[in-house]
């Protein structure tokens, strides 16, 4: 593609993606959609060119003001992911003094609030909840690209030989550092044609997320529910933990999420698992329940903005009052879930949010209505009876508490109980 024609595409992409209505990654892929003759190098420059610039919103907007001409263009210019040669070849000369002056422009000097771009009351919000040095460390972490981490499924294969298979594919994988089960790979390489990953044998699961599942701890032969299941990759890692056996129920309000299980589900080897759309927390399906399940997992609706270094927009879609209206939500599903469970039987409460409100909150409330039924669980405890490594490492008292800049993960909290 000639080099104009694609910085015209960046541009187009940029215009729709910062429009902030829906998800980023709908969006980019909509737009890949409709140009189907772009090839993998085009796509990934165009992908990341858009990805920079929601990081760097605040930044490059501000930078952006000594330019002329369409600001997306502008936008895509200073946040290029491509060939920079290419691009040179897209830009005039006038452009290319203007990025020249813009690139000897100190960034360390300017505004905290350019440095971090994050919305004020974000800021305000982790500054608040974190040490004076941990502020600046998780801003560059948010800013990263996340590194690609599989789980293996246990039931086809074990973690070694699927190494060494990735090996000879070309693709370099390490143990994960706390996940019994993952696998982490740098860069981006393609897995789908794989045999490795057609037949079942790992699936794209970041280690925190790994982790949620494992805090539950899902036994052979038991009842067990994914409340918030979602496209369902706890749902398999679970189904994997129970080797197959007991009843494996999926839960979720979206039929469009739980469709997106079944391709899953059907490379994993899984017969166990019931993915069921509910109407609401309170559906008669899940009424029908109450009292007989060993295991729930609530992995609930978030503000998701553990997840920025992969959804960067979250943090300019998200608001304290989108955060207010996800917080009742969240009670009214922990206090729903809770009531399926049987004396003895355990129960999980988790988020990717990095936000008190979304976490510590709505365990404390939870506590205060149900403290005589439900005896909290340290997870250190539960981690290290899961053979995870460093457990005590991933925990704030008696939570799980995972930072992208501390653990490499995405963030995530947990709390875990057991019924009296």
């Amino acid at each position: 593609m000639h080099p104009n024609a694609l910085l015209d595409l960046a541009t187009d992409l940029l215009r729709q993606v910062l429009k902030l209505d829906q998800p980023a990654d709908g969006v980019v892929s909509t737009f890949f959609r409709k140009h189907k003759a772009l090839g993998a190098r085009e796509r990934h420059t165009l992908a990341e060119t858009a990805y920079a610039v929601l990081r760097q919103r605040l930044l490059l907007q501000h930078l952006a003001q000594s330019g002329s001409g369409v600001l997306e263009r502008r936008l895509a210019i200073l946040a290029w992911q491509g060939s920079a040669t290419f691009l040179r070849a897209a830009t005039g000369p006038r452009e290319h003094q203007w990025l020249e002056q813009v690139n000897a422009v100190d960034r360390s000097a300017l505004p905290d609030k350019l440095r971090h771009n994050l919305p004020d009351w974000l800021a305000a919000a982790l500054h608040d909840q974190l040490p004076a040095d941990d502020f600046w460390p998780l801003v560059q972490a948010l800013a990263e690209t996340a590194p690609l981490d599989l789980r293996v499924n246990m039931l086809k294969a074990r973690r070694d030989d699927v190494q060494r298979v990735l090996a000879d594919a070309g693709i370099a994988a390490e143990p994960t550092p706390h996940s019994p089960w993952g696998l982490r790979v740098q860069g981006k390489p393609a897995l789908n044609k794989l045999d490795v990953f057609t037949s079942g044998a790992v699936e794209v699961q970041d280690e925190g997320s790994q982790l949620l599942a494992l805090l539950l701890d899902a036994k052979r032969g038991e009842m067990v529910v994914d409340f918030c299941a979602g496209a369902g990759g706890k749902t398999l890692a679970l189904g994997a933990a129970m080797r197959n056996t007991g009843r494996l129920y999926a839960f979720d309000v979206s039929g469009h999420r739980l469709d997106a299980l079944k391709p899953r589900l059907a490379r994993s080897g899984l017969s166990n698992v019931y993915p069921a759309q509910i109407a609401h927390e309170r559906d008669d399906r899940v009424r029908r329940l109450a009292g007989k399940i060993d295991r729930v997992l609530v992995d609930a609706p978030c503000s998701g903005l553990g997840t920025l270094r992969r959804n960067p927009d979250l943090k300019w879609r998200q608001s304290p009052a989108s955060v207010a209206e996800l917080q009742v939500k969240q009670q009214a599903i922990l206090a729903s879930a809770a009531r399926l469970l049987k004396p003895g039987g355990r129960l999980v409460y988790a988020t990717c949010s990095l936000l008190a409100a979304e976490n510590q909150a709505v365990v404390q409330a939870f506590e205060a209505d149900h403290g005589r039924d439900f005896v909290a669980l340290p997870a250190a405890e539960v981690l290290a009876a899961a053979h995870v490594d460093q457990a005590g490492a991933l925990v704030e008292g008696p939570w799980l508490r995972l930072w992208p800049h501390r653990h490499r993960t995405d963030g995530f909290f947990a709390a875990i109980w057991q019924r009296r």
